[in-house]
Order: C-alpha cells, then structure tokens, then sequence
C-alpha cells in the first residue's frame, strides 16, 4: 500500500527508531500515532509536526506497552484519525546481566522486565492492531486489497547474541519467531508481518552504552564502516508497507556486522 493518506501507530515513536519512522511516514503523507511513555516528548513532538504538516496529522497516546488498556487506547486513538493502516513496534529497552555473576545468578526481575516489554508488549500491540485491521475491510486506491501492514523490530542480538545479552536475544528472538506464524495467522485478513532485525544504531539506547562497546560494534560492520542511522531503519519500514510481495521474512539491517561475544 502507499504510504500516502494511511494512519501509522508507532509505538516507542517519540525517540530513536520510532521518531524517525513517525517523520519518515508523515513525510510521505501519512498521519502519526506516538505511542510512547508519558514522561517522553510525544506530545510536544506531535504539536510540532502538526503545525509543520497540518492540523491532527500526528497524536500523542501515552503508552506503556505492558498495559493492555495503554495499548488499546492508542489503538483507538490511530482510528480516530479513520483508520489503522500501519502499526510499527519499537518500543523496547536493553538491559544486561551475566548468566552467572559477582553478584549471583542472573535476576529475574530484569529478566521479565526485559521479555514482558520487548515481547509481550510488541506481541500486546500486534495483536490490538491487528483485531482493528481486521474489522476494519480493506482500503486500498492502488490495486493491492490490504487491511493493513506491521512491522516489529527485532534485532540482530536474536542471531548473534552477546556475553551479557541472555534476556536481550531471547526476546528479540522471540519476535523473530513470531513473524512466520503471525503472517500465516493474519494472511486470510490480508495483513503482512514483517520485522526489521538492526544492528546497532545511534539512538538514544545506544548512546548510553559505553563508548568502548560502540566503537567495538562499529569496528565489526563491514560496510558501511559505521553504525546504522534512524532515518535508514525509516526508509526500510515505509519500502515494506508499500511492497506487497514483503510477508512473513525477518530483514538484517546491519552492514554485515556478525557481533563477536563480546
């Protein structure tokens, strides 16, 4: 589907990958949905692109996404603007332990803190977004009968997981594994499910990693010899929603990096 005129949920919208991807789809003419934490710039961000690209062409839902309710609220906020089209996962965090450290074993409160947001949460608005989508019928001026697109950000970490990054990969592996089964599941709605595994980018969540690991990634990737820009992952994920031949595949943004163990 083009991107023009369709209404775009992004959750983790107000910063990094998501940010960007917000002002990549209402850029090509697509209306926004940030659904991000309260506490993020998501509203102010929102009144900024609706004073440059029009009135009510972008909104704030503040979202927490191991809240159901959040969740749907943004749902119905993406709606409000006549229908969901596209919903974009972002929203996540990275948090690091060993297996077996100076302090013990590693703990499970970050263990299911990790794996409920990055997970569970992207599962959480999949699965929203998607009962919209299907509700909703088709609507489509470019000869592709679609109800709607949904992209997850995985990460290269599912594949080539790190000393440190046992909850990390495991959940971003999880969404790996969610990609075939959930395009199966939504083809008899005509929604595609894709994913977009990045390595690392710089984003916020990069920036608070010490700057001996950064330069140790930036080292690993072949070409471009740099780490990846938002505005990349941005051009991936409107390419998706306007091919229809892309479903059910996990794409490696990552210059060729294949991260060491450490």
């Amino acid at each position: 589907m083009h991107a023009t005129g369709r209404t775009a949920l992004i959750t983790g919208g107000a910063s990094g990958l998501g940010r960007a991807t917000a002002e990549r789809m209402l850029a090509a003419g697509s209306s926004v949905v940030i659904a991000d934490l309260p506490g993020s710039p998501g509203a102010a961000l929102a009144e900024a692109w609706n004073a440059e690209h029009g009135p009510d062409r972008a909104r704030f839902a503040p979202t927490d996404v191991t809240d159901e309710a959040q969740v749907k609220a943004a749902v119905d906020a993406a709606s409000d603007l006549g229908r969901l089209d596209v919903l974009v996962a972002c929203a996540g965090i990275v948090r690091g332990a060993r297996v077996v450290g100076r302090s013990g074993p590693f703990p499970l409160d970050v263990w299911r803190q990790v794996v409920d947001i990055n997970l569970t949460g992207t599962f959480t608005a999949v699965s929203l977004a998607a009962a919209r989508m299907a509700e909703q019928g088709a609507a489509s001026a470019d000869g592709e009968e679609e109800n709607g697109v949904i992209v997850m950000t995985a990460s290269v970490a599912a594949f080539d997981g790190q000393v440190g990054q046992a909850a990390y990969s495991a959940s971003k592996g999880g969404v790996v594994g969610l990609v075939l089964p959930l395009a199966r599941d939504l083809a008899q709605h005509r929604i595609r499910v894709m994913a977009i595994a990045p390595s690392l980018f710089r984003t916020p969540m990069a920036e608070a990693l010490p700057e001996e690991a950064l330069a140790s990634l930036e080292e690993q990737t072949l070409h471009p010899h740099r780490l990846g820009r938002p505005e990349e992952y941005a051009a991936l994920v409107q390419h998706i929603v306007e091919n229809p031949m892309l479903n059910g595949e996990t794409i490696r943004l990552d210059g060729a990096v294949r991260m060491a163990p450490r």
